[in-house]
């Protein structure tokens, strides 16, 4: 029940560095490359990926970037969408203004006509409230398990959090994690990650002691193998992995070159014991968007037709 071998993803052919997240996401830089060159390296990145993931036999379902309305991050739709195995499909209310245009009608009806679905569960009139849920960046679910994690910020209200966890049978278990500066990590799909049978998480953001050993507790509980990752290796995107499993039924682990390399041996062997490692390079994405491999891939549970 955790992984799925169907995914969808965005092109990032309008990609661009968004001063309009920049404010709670530390992870985004603006560099020295004009928007042109950021563009075409993006999509040289994505065109990279997408090989990877079929040559791996990852079921893969690619949508075009829109020019119009701008959407510079489009490329990471798994923050305003997320499936289930129910047939329910849930849209999610977005921080950033400029972000909540990425919901679009023409993917959700391709979910409708090729998949099915039983319900659409619409979260966005919260974004008039100033309450925001960022989907699977915001929660990061065990589906086995049937709970979810969640890091609270401006981006993952813990209200809403928990009401969708009641509404999905979920055990919602939400914390504070905050980076070297004591700064609260926009998304909990940066610093933790769970998969089949492992769990990657940085304890170390987890200042109050009793939620870390709260949430040390249930992941352990539930039979996974912990990773302990340092706020270092957070800063490499080592949290932001993704489980997947092949059409053939084999499980695959999709993480970031820099994360892969910023792993330490013994850190490797942990989770090879679990998954293949399929290391891809999305440096340009990682610097100017702020986000890597997991947030640009939106987990597709539906049934087919």
């Amino acid at each position: 029940m955790q992984s799925t071998h169907q995914i969808f993803l965005v092109e990032p052919r309008y990609f661009s560095f968004n001063p309009h997240t920049a404010g709670s996401n530390k992870f985004q830089q603006n560099s020295h490359l004009d928007s042109e060159q950021v563009r075409q390296s993006a999509m040289d990145a994505f065109d990279r990926m997408v090989e990877s993931l079929e040559q791996n036999g990852v079921e893969l379902t690619v949508f075009e970037d829109t020019p119009t309305p701008h959407t510079p991050d489009a490329v990471f739709p798994n923050n305003w969408i997320s499936t289930h195995r129910d047939g329910t499909v849930i849209l999610y209310p977005v921080f950033a203004e400029n972000r909540q245009h990425e919901r679009r009608a023409d993917i959700i009806e391709s979910l409708k006509k090729n998949f099915k679905v039983s319900q659409v569960v619409d979260l966005t009139p919260h974004e008039k409230e100033g309450r925001f849920l960022e989907s699977t960046g915001s929660i990061v679910f065990d589906h086995t398990h049937q709970k979810a994690y969640a890091c609270l910020s401006n981006r993952t209200d813990k209200g809403l959090f928990e009401s969708l966890c009641e509404q999905l049978g979920y055990e919602p278990i939400s914390f504070i994690s905050v980076d070297v500066s004591g700064i609260p990590i926009y998304h909990s799909n940066v610093m933790m990650n769970i998969g089949l049978k492992h769990a990657v998480i940085c304890l170390e953001s987890l200042k109050n002691e009793d939620e870390r050993q709260r949430v040390e507790a249930s992941l352990k509980s539930d039979g996974l193998e912990l990773l302990d990752i340092s706020l270092k290796q957070v800063g490499q995107f080592a949290g932001n992995m993704l489980s997947v499993m092949t059409q053939s039924g084999d499980p695959l682990l999709i993480l970031s070159k820099n994360a892969f390399e910023s792993l330490e041996v013994e850190q490797h062997q942990i989770l090879s014991r679990h998954a293949k490692l399929l290391p891809i390079d999305v440096d340009v994405i990682e610097r100017h968007g702020g986000g890597s491999v997991r947030c640009m891939m939106a987990e597709n549970f539906l049934e087919k037709r």
